[in-house]
């Protein structure tokens, strides 16, 4: 019996830095709530963002944020893993020496930036309903720091790659998409949030289901029997995963979750 669903958001549920999603889908996740099944959603994306996009439910679902570095629900952050300070600051110096990237720090609740592409920031609000505070130096924020963000609009994981060698014993680094490297604590990933909500409800992996389409999504679905990739997922994604599904723009989630209904 499934007993607890997981999903990822960009690429899987929505088109990346989207958060309009097909609004049955929150129909289904409720119906299927009603059979005593959980929902949470793994995503990259801060808390905030989850809760805009899954607004009419979102106090009936878990989120996985900051690739599991926040693992929380409404109103109530439940497992926070910060980095060490020294390490996100090391990053920020060797980003800015990198052209065409930008770095992005994300607090338990807001994430920093000190770029001057107002696009950009427009962007990271309008699209993934982010909480943004502009600085002008992101040395000088206090706050704690859970996942250090790399962007660039086309072919990051070939323009970090230098970044990844020097702090692959530092963080946990990941590649989410085509524009995002991603960096957390080391031992932070989705599927280590995954297992924690798992020994919290006492729910089996064999009892769990999973959708994902991104490197980051990995550890995730190997939390899972149940573990989907979608039509639109890498090719590493769908070797993991034991079941595929349609594409996100074919609601491939949505129609594997009806099944259940």
């Amino acid at each position: 019996m499934i007993k607890l669903i997981v999903s990822d958001i960009d690429g899987t549920l929505v088109p990346d830095g989207s958060h309009e999603m097909n609004p049955e889908l929150l129909d289904v996740i409720m119906k299927i709530r009603e059979n005593g099944v959980q929902f949470a959603a793994a995503s990259g994306r801060q808390w905030a963002s989850i809760e805009s996009i899954f607004g009419p439910i979102k106090e009936k679902v878990f989120y996985l944020s900051d690739n599991g570095a926040y693992v929380g629900c409404h109103g109530r952050n439940l497992f926070l893993n910060p980095i060490d300070r020294e390490t996100v600051m090391d990053m920020v110096r060797d980003v800015r020496r990198m052209e065409g990237l930008e770095v992005m720090l994300s607090g338990p609740d807001v994430v920093y930036l000190e770029t001057e592409k107002q696009e950009f920031v427009d962007w990271l609000v309008e699209g993934y309903q982010f909480r943004v505070e502009q600085v002008p130096d992101l040395t000088m924020v206090d706050s704690q720091f859970i996942k250090v963000s790399i962007y660039r609009e086309t072919e990051v994981e070939e323009y970090t790659r230098e970044l990844r060698e020097k702090y692959k014993d530092r963080f946990k680094i990941t590649i989410a998409g085509d524009m995002w490297m991603d960096c957390m604590k080391p031992g932070i990933n989705k599927g280590q949030a995954v297992k924690l909500l798992q020994d919290s409800l006492e729910i089996k992996p064999e009892e769990t289901m999973a959708f994902g389409d991104q490197l980051n999504d990995i550890e995730m679905l190997e939390q899972a029997y149940y573990s989907f990739a979608v039509g639109n997922a890498r090719p590493e994604v769908k070797a993991t995963a034991r079941f595929q599904t349609d594409t996100n723009v074919n609601d491939g989630v949505l129609k594997i979750l009806k099944l259940l209904v």
